[in-house]
């Protein structure tokens, strides 16, 4: 028994540490893209706006357990050739911007650098 609980365990042990070390690699890679990428301004629309909520309900089966949400805000704009880019943006951002905003946007990559309206 103490066999099967042991390949078990370290099943899970190797999943998990999998997991994080595939979620910090995919995110260098990504870092490291948008960093060789030039920076490039172009005229652009906000066409949508989206917010998406992540809650974590903390420890199941405690006294008190903790919860805590975090907000991820994603603006999307299309630009004259009729393509579209979806950029995650701070929660300031996100509020001074609203959809039909014509402007100049500027990004490096997938990482948005900031929006000017005319």
């Amino acid at each position: 028994m103490s066999g099967i609980f042991g390949l078990f365990s370290s099943l899970i042990f190797i999943t998990v540490a999998g997991g994080f070390l595939f979620i910090i690699i995919t995110g260098l890679i990504t870092w490291n893209r948008n960093n060789k990428s030039p920076r490039v301004t172009e005229e652009a629309v906000i066409v949508a706006k989206r917010t998406h909520v992540n809650q974590n309900n903390g420890a199941s089966g405690t006294l008190h357990p903790h919860s805590s949400t975090t907000t991820s805000y994603y603006v999307t704009f299309s630009f004259a050739d009729n393509a579209r880019k979806e950029f995650l943006v701070s929660g300031k951002e996100y509020g001074l911007l609203a959809e039909g905003d014509v402007g100049e946007l500027s990004h490096q990559g997938t990482r948005y650098l900031g929006f000017e309206r005319f």
